[in-house]
């Protein structure tokens, strides 16, 4: 994402634009690493979960939080709790390099439970000046990453179909061993659509009203 100029003469510099992307989080995962990682089961099923049931899901007791739980699946498919399982398998074995303890919670892991399989993968030489990530947080410029490993100079970008659109997700390297996901003003338009019907309709309740009502009963649960 380079600089944007008008006739006017005014300019978006580089920097702006770094600064414009490191402010957004990646997709619907915004918080996701403000999630209580000692809750194994909420950070392993954050990324399907609505934003009411996370909503919730936070504020229930102790006691609460396991009917919650037991619950979830109760409510849905048989066959998506089969997709999830299959999935969660994939991401064990996969993701590990990246966080030995948990490795659903990456953003390639978050992605592929919530997604699946990507129709296509690509990988493409990162040759722009805001699309380095340097470990623990900040944007590299190009002139940086001269003399990297070449793994850390690549985008690793995943490419699914919905609802008639192409949606992107593009992952940089970050040293050690992490793939991180990226804001792409050009491809990440329809992605919100994309992950909102997986989260309603694939893992979704099968009776959402009665479902609703369930949960939000749990908020009394001492």
């Amino acid at each position: 994402m380079g600089s944007v100029s008008s006739r006017g003469g005014a300019f978006l510099s580089a920097a702006a634009a770094v600064l414009l992307l490191a402010g957004i989080m990646t997709t619907a995962g915004c918080g996701v690493s403000m999630m209580p990682t000692k809750d194994t089961w909420y950070t392993q099923h954050y990324y399907i979960m609505q934003v009411f049931e996370r909503d919730i899901y936070r504020h229930l007791s102790d006691t609460a939080k396991a009917e919650y739980q037991a619950y979830f699946w109760q409510a849905r498919r048989p066959e998506a709790k089969q997709l999830f399982d299959k999935r969660m398998e994939f991401v064990m074995k996969t993701y590990a390099k990246e966080n030995r303890n948990q490795p659903w919670n990456t953003d390639r892991g978050r992605v592929f439970l919530l997604n699946g399989s990507p129709a296509s993968i690509d990988y493409k030489q990162n040759t722009e000046w805001a699309g380095g990530v340097r470990e623990g947080g900040g944007i590299t410029g190009a002139t940086e990453r001269v003399g990297e490993d070449v793994q850390a100079m690549m985008n690793e970008v995943w490419t699914y179909q919905h609802a008639g659109q192409t949606i992107y997700y593009t992952f940089s390297f970050v040293v050690p061993n992490e793939w991180r996901m990226q804001i792409r003003m050009d491809q990440n338009r329809f992605l919100g659509e994309l992950e909102q019907y997986n989260r309603s309709v694939v893992f979704g309740p099968m009776n959402p009203e009665e479902y609703r009502n369930k949960v939000e009963s749990l908020r009394d649960v001492k």
